[in-house]
């Protein structure tokens, strides 16, 4: 799993698989938010997958679709919220990590 900071407490990467998140617990991670609609991609795991891998590994999870007619910046506000009640460094994913840095850096834009 190669993973790109954006600081200290937000990281970023591309899809992840359930298998994937254990890792993500040993690296420190205390969140995983998922930014990639569920039928995006052919071969992409379901958000349920990632998010009953997350519980098992005791990582908080959360479902933050970016794109598919959501709105950017709603899904902004709630990821300042997330990192706002996050117990530490939070890893979000979407198919490159590209939306995860573009949301990231909207979020911040929106004081």
């Amino acid at each position: 799993m190669h993973t790109r900071a954006i600081n200290n407490n937000y990281h970023v990467t591309g899809q992840l698989k359930a298998k994937d998140i254990p890792e993500a617990a040993k690296a420190g991670f205390a969140a995983v938010i998922c930014m990639r609609p569920d039928g995006e991609g052919f071969f992409q795991p379901k958000y349920a997958e990632i998010e009953a891998a997350a519980k098992d590994a005791g990582l908080a999870c959360y479902y933050l679709p970016v794109g598919g007619g959501h709105q950017p910046i709603i899904q902004a506000t709630k990821l300042k919220q997330i990192l706002k009640e996050s117990n530490g460094p939070v890893l979000a994913f979407c198919a490159s990590g590209g939306r995860c840095a573009s949301l990231y850096q909207l979020a911040l834009q929106a004081g």
